[in-house]
C-alpha cells in the first residue's frame, strides 16, 4: 500500500502516466533535467519509464529510512549514501560512484559582477545582499557551499547574509526571481537556467569532491530497477549526463 501510495504521490508531481512496476527512483534535486531524459532515452528501448522524484538528497534518504519503498536512490554527496550503507539500505554491491560536478556562485544575466578570490574582497562582495544556498547543515550543495567558504576564509563574515533554501533548485530560483543577488549553486543548475550567469567558480581544493553516487536499495521490487540502475552508469547512460554539464566518473 505504501508503494502504491508514495509512486501515485511521485507520478502526481512528475506528471508521469501510471505503469505497473515501473523502477521508482530517488534523485538529487540537481539531476532533473538530465535524469528525466535518461529515463526517456531508456523509454525509447521499449522499456517502462521509471517514475523519479527529485528532492534534496538529505530528504531523499530520511524517506528512504521512514520506509518509502523506491527502487535506487542518486545522492550528491556520499554523506548520505554513506548513511543508508550503514543502516543496511542499499544493496552494496549496486553502490557506485556516478558523477561530478563543480560548485559555483550565479548571479542574475544583467548583473555583471565579478567574484574575486582574496578574502577580504570575496567577503564584501558575498556580504552585500542576501546570498542564497541550499541548507548548509543537511544539504550536499550548501555543505559544499559553505566548506568552500570556510576554506576561501569568509564563512563567519558571510553566514549572516545567507538565506538558506531546501534544495539547490530552490536557491536557483530565488536568484531567478531577483530575491537574492547572488547564490551558490552547481554549474549544472546554472546551465538549466536561461536567467542566471556563473559569476565565479569555486577551485576544486576549497571543498570535498562533488560526486554523485547511485545504488539500488533493500526495499526495490521492480524488476527494471537493477537494469535501469545499469544503463545509467554505462558509457551511453552517463554521456546523457555529460550533456548537461556533469562530469562522468
Amino acid at each position: 500500500m505504501f508503494r502504491a501510495f508514495f509512486a501515485a504521490f511521485a507520478l502526481f508531481l512528475t506528471g508521469a502516466a501510471p505503469a505497473s512496476q515501473a523502477p521508482l527512483v530517488l534523485a538529487a534535486a540537481s539531476l532533473q533535467e538530465s535524469m528525466n531524459a535518461a529515463a526517456d532515452a531508456w523509454a525509447k528501448q521499449g522499456h517502462v519509464r521509471p517514475v523519479i522524484s527529485f528532492a534534496a538528497s538529505s530528504s531523499l534518504a530520511r524517506q528512504v529510512e521512514a520506509g518509502a519503498p523506491a527502487d535506487l536512490f542518486v545522492s550528491a554527496d556520499e554523506d548520505w549514501m554513506d548513511d543508508l550503507a550503514a543502516k543496511h539500505l542499499i544493496a552494496p554491491a549496486t553502490r557506485s560512484d556516478f558523477l561530478g560536478n563543480r560548485l559555483v556562485i550565479v548571479a542574475a544575466k544583467n548583473n555583471r559582477v565579478r567574484i574575486p578570490l582574496r578574502p577580504a574582497a570575496l567577503a564584501r562582495v558575498l556580504t552585500a545582499g542576501p546570498l542564497a544556498m541550499a541548507d548548509t547543515d543537511s544539504v550536499p550543495a550548501g555543505k559544499y557551499g559553505k566548506a568552500a567558504l570556510e576554506k576561501l576564509g569568509v564563512w563567519s563574515q558571510v553566514e549572516p547574509k545567507v538565506v538558506r533554501a531546501e534544495n539547490v533548485r530552490a536557491a536557483l530560483a530565488l536568484v531567478d526571481r531577483g530575491a537574492a543577488p547572488l547564490g551558490i549553486v552547481y554549474a549544472t543548475d546554472a546551465k538549466a537556467s536561461p536567467s542566471v550567469r556563473i559569476a565565479g567558480v569555486f577551485p576544486d581544493a576549497t571543498h570535498p569532491p562533488i560526486t554523485y553516487p547511485i545504488a539500488r536499495l533493500t526495499s526495490s521490487s521492480s524488476p527494471d530497477a537493477e537494469r535501469f540502475r545499469r544503463f545509467l552508469v554505462s558509457r551511453t547512460g552517463k554521456a546523457i549526463f555529460v550533456r548537461y554539464g556533469f562530469s562522468a566518473k
